[in-house]
């Protein structure tokens, strides 16, 4: 399967184009075709290999079903659905040719259609490719073999779903599936760190052994004093010394044991549990921007900590408590036979029922308790909206209303906690008197094996701890079961996030020497991975000379912001291709695009909780404070920076808090500023700020436009009449084109923008 995420496709009869983007689809045609009545199944499985001179294809039958494997060489695109589409395209288009980017990465891809189809699918392929679909009976596989003429690279296994009889191509992204543990990701966080397990797991051993000759031991001692009591003979403190010295040395001895291991394990469980954060928060890092569309930052946020810190614990109980209560288990019910095989025979018939039963009880009791967590964790969550949000809580006077809501949660989670308490108080009654009473009739059943001389004094002293001992085991072991479940549970919620690759790969793609700056959106399509059935954009045709300014306008929801988005390539067009110099962005490394070739300044720049200084040169980690005190200069930010009676070294609050929307819009240009970017998109950078802010803003932009590439997305109109050219957008398209003065002069949608934003701001103008 592929990694991360799956699609299904679903097509009715439409046009070729609108199956793939171009050039995939501008080679090729479609045929509406009767289709038969078959309703079989055939699945192809394709693995495309490497071998350049060998194309070969295998088949299978069983049940009614066929399997066919073609293995062919073949050029597929970057994108798990891009290979899908251009496979189902394969089959509905029949091309002859495909012209992939020239950066390939192996892929897989299989394919279950209808039977019914065969005819439709068979008259799309060209009688001049080869080779061609051949007929078969109904109920039989249905052989199809796919033409070569593709460049090649291998490729792995993955699946897709299609339905040619159905709606308008729409892709959905499966619900995910409740996430296995991954040994093989745990075995390499936990290797390293091998040696101090096993020392760790062998002190376990060894405490859960001594554990098993205290009983023996203190039942030596125990029929040394009933032997003095009765006889009064001998020396009594030379006799109880033996006994009493052993039992003392196996408690030190243990004591070192227990602390010992429980050491090694805190260190074992904390060196995991770190890397096991770090490789998660690396692995979200990669992740493209489509993935937090689709994923909580809370959800996120607590797989770093809720559930590395469940399965640390879970981790470190289980192998300590784990080990050394089996251990305790069988050793001392050893020992209880060796001690009496009668009384360990009916310890046998009670112990279960009772271990059961307070199994059982627990289950019901970590119920309430999980509806208990949930409680708080919605009451925690409630105040942290209102404390994030709190200057809108304070605007709109919401102090009462949010402090009533809260106190409802809390009210509501002291109930369910208060239930808790109560059972928990019930069964520790319980348990009490249910173990009272096995000590009670221990010593009753003891009594009278003593009477008949099978048993001593020490003997039903040592029964007694023994099968406490036991008892306590049992009750641990039953309790790490479920310990067990939740660690793997959580582990495999965490190990779902880090194995999961990136749809937008970070790294290795092509750098050119020299980049001018010139920029070429070619029949772009969008939809959001989110929205799939709502296009953003559509044929969106656009080309920025080097050097330039342009501006995009146009009302809200139009694809302003889109267009910056897809040219950060934090999304890849549906159909078509972003071009810088020429070449396709898909091809190029994006760490270094986006690190060095683009400067993103957005409506409400994000600072970090740190100093001015370490915010602006988190723009170019490497660079020095006098090239940050630069970039600051040329943002007009230095003046206000100085100011500060910490200059640079000025501690910022959470995102900025400190800093005005001015302030904060400078230091984000600053940071932007100083890597250099050849390309500057500025997505409407002054649209939040007052009249005197934007007028120190824009005089920061203006400086920051020479020898750059500049794409602004404006909503105030009257900070781009001195843009080379403005594009106006509407409905995902390009709708007018030109300098400010053509525009008005044309009296089209610009003029109307210009119009009702005078009449809505006249100050504005």
């Amino acid at each position: 399967m592929w990694k991360g995420r799956s699609h299904i496709y679903s097509y009715r009869p439409l046009a070729a184009a609108s199956l793939y983007p171009a050039p995939y689809s501008q080679h090729s045609s479609c045929h509406n075709i009767p289709l038969p009545s078959e309703d079989h199944v055939t699945i192809l499985e394709y693995q495309v290999t490497s071998s350049p001179n060998r194309d070969s294809v295998s088949e299978r039958r069983e049940e009614g079903r066929g399997h066919l494997t073609c293995r062919y060489y073949a050029g597929i695109p970057d994108r798990p659905d891009h290979v899908e589409a251009m496979l189902l395209h394969f089959l509905q288009a029949g091309l002859r040719q495909c012209r992939p980017p020239a950066r390939l990465t192996g892929r897989g891809f299989g394919l279950s259609l209808p039977l019914a189809n065969y005819s439709r699918l068979r008259n799309a392929w060209r009688p001049s490719l080869r080779p061609v679909w051949k007929p078969v009976k109904k109920g039989k596989l249905l052989a199809v073999l796919l033409g070569p003429a593709l460049l090649g690279v291998g490729v792995r296994a993955a699946r897709c779903q299609v339905d040619l009889n159905g709606p308008p191509l729409t892709v959905s992204q499966r619900g995910r599936p409740e996430p296995e543990f991954n040994w093989a990701q745990f075995w390499k966080l936990l290797r390293p760190e091998l040696i101090s397990l096993f020392t760790a797991i062998i002190l376990a051993f060894g405490a859960a052994l001594l554990n098993i000759q205290i009983p023996l031991i203190l039942g030596e001692l125990v029929n040394v004093v009933s032997r003095y009591t009765r006889e009064h003979a001998g020396n009594y403190l030379r006799e109880v010394q033996g006994p009493a010295l052993k039992l003392l040395c196996l408690y030190g001895a243990q004591g070192l044991l227990t602390c010992g291991y429980i050491v090694l394990l805190s260190r074992v469980g904390e060196r995991v549990a770190g890397s096991m954060r770090k490789s998660l928060f690396f692995s979200l890092l990669r992740q493209d921007v489509a993935f937090f569309d689709a994923e909580k930052t809370g959800l996120l946020v607590n797989r770093l900590t809720s559930d590395v810190q469940e399965f640390k614990s879970s981790f470190k109980q289980v192998i300590s408590q784990g080990l050394r209560s089996l251990t305790q288990t069988v050793g001392c019910f050893l020992s209880l036979y060796y001690i009496s095989p009668k009384l360990t025979g009916l310890l046998l018939v009670v112990m279960p029922v009772l271990v059961g039963s307070g199994a059982l009880i627990g289950s019901f009791l970590r119920k309430l308790s999980r509806r208990a967590q949930e409680q708080v964790a919605r009451a925690t969550g409630l105040a942290d909206e209102a404390l994030g949000n709190v200057r809108t809580v304070k605007a709109f006077a919401m102090e009462t209303r949010e402090m009533e809501l809260y106190s409802a949660e809390v009210d509501k989670s002291s109930q369910h906690n208060e239930v808790l308490g109560v059972g928990i108080a019930a069964f520790q009654g319980l348990s009490n008197v249910v173990l009272n009473c096995i000590v009670l009739g221990t010593i009753f059943a003891g009594g009278s094996l003593m009477s008949s001389k099978e048993l001593s004094a020490g003997d039903l002293m040592s029964f007694l701890v023994a099968s406490q001992t036991v008892q306590r085991s049992m009750a641990n072991m039953s309790v790490l079961f479920g310990q067990v479940v939740r660690g793997l549970s959580a582990g495999g919620r965490v190990f779902e996030f880090m194995s999961l690759e990136p749809t937008i790969p970070l790294s290795g793609g092509f750098k050119p020497p020299v980049l001018k700056g010139e920029i070429h959106f070619k029949d772009v399509s969008f939809s959001y991975p989110t929205r799939p059935g709502h296009e953003v954009l559509k044929k969106f045709d656009l080309r920025i000379p080097h050097g330039k300014t342009v501006a995009l306008v146009g009302q809200s929801g139009g694809g302003k912001s889109t267009v910056a988005a897809l040219l950060e390539r934090f999304y890849d067009p549906t159909e078509g291709a972003v071009q810088l110099d020429g070449v396709d962005i898909r091809i190029l490394d994006l760490s270094w695009l986006r690190g060095e070739v683009i400067g993103f300044i957005n409506q409400e720049p994000v600072l970090f909780g740190t100093t001015i200084l370490e915010n602006i040169r988190f723009g170019r980690p490497d660079a020095t404070d006098a090239e940050v005190c630069e970039a600051a200069a040329q943002a007009n930010a230095d003046s206000f920076i100085r100011s500060f009676p910490e200059g640079y070294n000025t501690m910022l609050g959470e995102r900025g808090v400190t800093l005005s929307g001015g302030q904060k819009q400078r230091v984000a240009i600053a940071r932007a500023l100083l890597k250099d970017p050849k390309i500057l998109i500025l997505d409407e950078a002054t649209s939040a700020l007052d009249t005197e802010s934007e007028r120190a803003v824009q005089v920061a932009l203006d400086r920051a436009r020479s020898g750059r590439t500049v794409v602004v997305i404006a909503h105030r109109l009257s900070t781009i009449s001195e843009a080379d050219f403005i594009v106006v957008l509407s409905k995902g398209q390009v709708a007018e084109l030109g300098t400010h003065e053509d525009l008005l002069r044309r009296g089209g949608l610009y003029a109307d923008l210009i119009r009702r934003q005078k009449q809505e701001s006249p100050e504005s103008q």
